[in-house]
């Protein structure tokens, strides 16, 4: 399972977690020779043969050989057969090491595994440490497209997380259904109350799931980060919206230019950035118009801010 944290035996989780240590302690070598005890013992022990393969692909970025780098591709096919709903990774693991479609490396397992873990300290650390202001930012962006704030009667947050959107939205929304893949994290939203209806689903499906033309608003704070083809979400979304209706979303851009490219980035820090052009293409293939398209840096990492984009898009008003 994707989501496997002990093999079973003693001994290998405890040799497992000093390897652990030891990458994250900057020792590649021990971690590649540790991990490969646990596997004497357990070699089904998929997030074993994906640590071996990270202290490996560790050891190729400081300049080791060819050798390291085979290991680790080896290493991380072993985790991805062991683990075919890919909750480890594997797949972003090997586009990082050009041996993968960077348009597929990130699947919903991931993203699941991600955030579970992750959701008791999310906001801490997405707001304090990242400064994280996404939702306002396109709740703002929203109200400046208008002459006054707009109230929305039916309205869908895809990738809800925690309800930091719904929290930004409280007061102009009459039902408010958010989606996300983690229960840990909807959990979470379900304590603010703000939400009417929250469904643990990937956003696609979710999207799929919903009657044409049933919502008048949909966000997408922080979430296309984690998709490479755009188009499938972005169709949803056209189908969803009721004439006249808006989708307000951010997504990270390229370092060099927002213009540069033809497909999705897929950086270092295991996100996706969209060229704008290859966002408005993805829109207006999809039935969307650009209402607006505003630079964002709606969080920071090292320190630095991270460059975005906030579009708001529009179904066309069309006659029945």
């Amino acid at each position: 399972m994707s989501h496997q944290r002990s093999s079973g035996n003693l001994l290998a989780d405890r040799r497992y977690a000093y390897a652990e240590a030891c990458l994250a302690e900057g020792d590649p070598a021990a971690a590649a020779d540790l991990a490969a005890q646990v596997l004497e013992i357990a070699p089904d022990f998929a997030p074993a043969w994906d640590l071996v393969g990270r202290a490996r692909a560790a050891s190729f970025a400081d300049g080791g050989d060819a050798a390291d780098r085979a290991a680790a591709l080896e290493a991380f096919g072993r985790a991805l057969a062991l683990d075919p709903e890919d909750g480890l990774g594997s797949r972003l693991h090997l586009a990082d090491l050009g041996a993968g479609e960077a348009a597929t490396a990130i699947g919903p397992a991931y993203v699941r595994a991600l955030f579970e873990g992750y959701a008791p300290r999310f906001e801490r650390h997405l707001v304090e440490e990242l400064g994280y202001r996404g939702p306002q930012m396109m709740v703002d962006a929203l109200d400046a497209g208008f002459a006054a704030p707009q109230h929305f009667a039916r309205a869908l947050d895809l990738g809800c997380g925690t309800g930091l959107m719904g929290r930004a939205l409280a007061g102009r929304v009459g039902h408010l259904s958010g989606c996300d893949l983690s229960p840990a994290m909807l959990a979470q939203a379900r304590r603010t109350g703000l939400y009417a209806r929250l469904v643990e689903a990937d956003l696609v499906a979710f999207l799929v799931a919903e009657a044409p033309g049933s919502a008048d608003l949909v966000t997408a704070a922080d979430v296309f980060i984690y998709l490479g083809d755009l188009a499938p979400a972005l169709s949803g979304i056209a189908r969803v919206l009721a004439s006249g209706g808006h989708a307000v979303l951010t997504v990270q851009s390229p370092p060099s230019s927002r213009e540069t490219g033809d497909g999705p980035v897929l950086g270092a820090d295991g996100r996706y950035a969209h060229p704008d052009a290859v966002v408005r293409a993805a829109a207006e293939a999809s039935g969307l118009t650009v209402a607006a398209d505003l630079p964002a840096a709606i969080r920071r990492q090292n320190r630095n801010d991270v460059p975005g984009r906030i579009f708001i898009l529009r179904k066309l008003c069309t006659n029945t």
